[in-house]
């Protein structure tokens, strides 16, 4: 008798259980609804919308604070600011992942593309330090300090052929804390959101209005005031990543010159290729990222080259023509993100 109450009971109670947790989806089901987040962060803003039963403001922050610990170079207590300084420290895994991907993209390129490019950036004003004396002399000391080849991971650890060498993450941690973020938010189980952090954007599902996420991508024009913001193209994405590069922003100019922040690390001054802007799009915002800043370097010719030969990878690259004229060159599957569902 006392075994049949004690059975009871315990059915009993595992009622409840399932009928609190069915009330609880239910609740979650009912109040879902599209939150936005904005914070600043890398010396740049995020913005993040996503379709949840309950703001995730502070979930989002803490995530990308962490992040700022490992990549920020402008963060003291960052690694790699201790890299860079020489200073012990173990690497954590979102540095291990980027210093990967880079010296990936750095063997593709010929070394176009490297992270360790940061002593050329800094002297010409676009990085975390910066140096007065910009001459033939100076970049080719610096390139010294400078090439994938020269650095490498073992176990947790950096190790550099000199000590002169630093590291900037900066064409591809911002791709990366998308992904994060991306990863963070699918972990939740939200399926429709849109992340944008520093111009880079991952996206999946559908924005407020049920449809495919509608993205522009600027029109190339010179300024550095980030004010003129004229759309070239319009883009319809789902479950992708975006970045776009170009020299149309970043800039200033020196006795007449334009100088533009993507720098050639083979040749230690501003790249100056036929690419006004390169949007990447593929699966992880990383890969996209680390992706545009390279072609910008390449050239259009070799960018396409190497563009083709990369599976799940799409492009569209905006140029000038001899007369001056902007033009378009984009990957055979470009065409399916000109379709809104």
């Amino acid at each position: 008798m006392m075994k049949s109450k004690r059975n009871t009971i315990y059915l009993l109670f595992l009622f409840l259980i399932v009928l609190t947790s069915c009330r609880e989806a239910k609740q979650k089901e009912i109040k879902r609804q599209y939150y936005h987040t904005q914070i600043d962060i890398f010396n740049t803003s995020a913005s993040v919308k996503y379709e949840y039963y309950k703001e995730l403001g502070n979930e989002i922050t803490a995530r990308l604070d962490s992040f700022n610990l490992s990549l920020n170079p402008f963060n003291n207590q960052s690694i790699i600011y201790k890299v860079n300084n020489n200073i012990d420290v173990d690497v954590d895994d979102w540095f291990i992942a980027c210093f990967n991907k880079s010296l990936e993209v750095s063997e593709k390129t010929g070394g176009l593309y490297d992270i360790t490019a940061a002593p050329l950036i800094n002297l010409w004003g676009f990085g975390f330090e910066k140096q007065n004396d910009i001459s033939p002399r100076t970049i080719d000391s610096l390139k010294q300090c400078v090439g994938y080849e020269k650095i490498k991971l073992n176990g947790r650890k950096i190790l550099k052929a000199e000590p002169c060498i630093q590291l900037n993450a900066s064409s591809i941690a911002k791709g990366y804390s998308c992904d994060l973020i991306a990863e963070m938010l699918d972990n939740f189980g939200i399926e429709n959101y849109m992340i944008e952090i520093g111009g880079e954007i991952t996206v999946k599902g559908k924005n407020p209005n049920g449809r495919y996420w509608a993205i522009g991508i600027t029109r190339p024009e010179d300024d550095n005031t980030g004010t003129t913001k004229e759309i070239q193209e319009i883009v319809y994405l789902n479950n992708r990543s975006l970045a776009t590069s170009g020299n149309y922003r970043n800039y200033y100019v020196k006795n007449g010159q334009k100088l533009a922040h993507i720098i050639n690390p083979k040749t230690g001054y501003p790249s100056g290729g036929n690419i006004l802007s390169a949007s990447v799009f593929a699966s992880d915002c990383m890969t996209a990222d680390a992706y545009a800043t390279a072609f910008m370097v390449l050239g259009l010719e070799k960018a396409v080259e190497l563009a083709d030969q990369i599976p799940d990878l799409d492009y569209l690259f905006i140029y000038s023509d001899e007369n001056g004229k902007l033009k378009e060159l984009m990957s055979e599957g470009f065409e399916k993100y000109q379709i809104q569902y």
